[in-house]
């Protein structure tokens, strides 16, 4: 087995080289622990006794267990934690796994700030339910409104036992208003530069019917737009023209750790050609196994990604990397939906940042800023 340690040298013998036990006590690690480790490939002995089984660590290979028992203790992925224990000593590509963890943790604490403040409200609306002419709002540009709606309205669930996704998301952070919709297949994110009044909270789930309306006054000018949510109320403003409706009150899925998914490849390609590829390429047909996948047989796209830099439409079948095809990997995806993603994502260059065969693949801009972005759950085949 291949593991992210350094071999024993040839005249390593149990004399001198430790056991797993030894090893255990010595590092902070479980032998449970480093016996996971072993089988996941990410750290494993030196050698292995051929009669009794047992493992045995060389002198130099302490350090690096005592190295990962403290980034397991950050919670480092599994992946990631094989990349900086094979890294050579100032190699830069381990601080910048680091780095993203880091974030990723910081990202995470947000969440947990947001959802404890959201809990604090509703603890208090027990005691005293909220005013019905409390008011948030905030000034958006058009322009941004319009197109951050044009990027995300292909994804709005239409099932009537999932009232909630039946809308849009309208969801402040910081100085961006973020629009999110989802039908559990896929999920698209858009966003424009937002001014909240007096630094108040937004967070409005916007039914399909008056986000249509929201988008086309969005698009009928230019200038600012204002937002209002009052009560159970949404309204839009802008140009002298008013539309209002009433917002959805049901919990929009927590769609922030699936969009900051840990993303095991990321190819580059040209919007026209890869939906020139997708149209002209093979299909898979597939029936859902389950009602609410969809009506009848639909027709699956197998991409293959290559850590290389190229992406292509194949006829085969997807799963995971082989050992001759280490740095391949093969997605089915819905025809229909990868097409819908594609019109409404940016032109131009792409970046296909999958997780995994079953993990969701997101479809974003090459330039790395910010912005509109789609992501696609592959279809589970054979």
């Amino acid at each position: 087995m291949e593991n992210a340690t350094r071999e024993a040298t040839p005249d390593a013998t149990p004399d001198v080289m430790r056991s797993i036990g030894q090893l255990a006590r010595e590092s902070g690690l479980s032998i449970s622990a480093l016996r996971f480790y072993d089988g996941a490939g990410v750290f494993g002995p030196a050698r292995v006794d051929p009669l009794t089984g047992y493992r045995w660590y060389a002198p130099d290979q302490l350090a690096d267990a005592r190295l990962l028992c403290r980034l397991r203790r950050l919670g480092l992925p599994l992946a990631q934690l094989k990349l900086v224990l094979a890294a050579p000593p100032g190699d830069p590509a381990a601080h910048r796994v680091l780095d993203t963890h880091l974030r990723r943790l910081a990202d995470g604490l947000a969440d947990a700030r947001r959802e404890l403040s959201v809990v604090r409200a509703l603890i208090d609306q027990r005691e005293q339910p909220m005013n019905a002419t409390e008011t948030a709002r905030l000034t958006v540009d058009r322009a941004e409104l319009a197109a951050a709606l044009a990027a995300v309205r292909f994804a709005v669930g239409t099932d009537p036992e999932r009232p909630m996704l039946g809308g849009i998301l309208f969801d402040l952070d910081g100085g961006v208003l973020r629009l999110v919709a989802t039908d559990r297949y896929r999920l698209a994110v858009g966003e424009a530069a937002a001014h909240p009044a007096d630094g108040t909270g937004f967070s409005v789930l916007v039914p399909a019917g008056l986000a249509d309306l929201i988008g086309a006054l969005a698009a009928d000018g230019g200038g600012e737009l204002e937002l209002t949510a009052e009560g159970g109320e949404l309204a839009a403003r802008a140009g002298g023209r008013t539309v209002a409706g009433e917002r959805l009150d049901l919990d929009f899925p927590d769609y922030r750790r699936l969009v900051r998914l840990e993303r095991s490849h990321r190819v580059e390609v040209a919007a026209a050609d890869l939906r020139r590829a997708v149209l002209d390429g093979p299909v898979r047909p597939y029936t859902p196994e389950h009602p609410e996948a969809g009506p009848g047989e639909v027709a699956l796209t197998v991409l293959e990604v290559g850590a290389g830099g190229a992406v292509r439409v194949v006829d085969g079948e997807p799963g995971e990397p082989g050992e001759q095809a280490e740095q391949e990997l093969r997605i089915a995806v819905n025809r229909e939906y990868l097409l819908q993603a594609l019109d409404a994502g940016p032109a131009g260059q792409l970046a296909l940042e999958p997780a995994g065969s079953l993990g969701p693949l997101a479809i974003r801009s090459a330039s790395g800023e910010a912005g509109h972005f789609s992501v696609l759950m592959p279809v589970r085949v054979g």
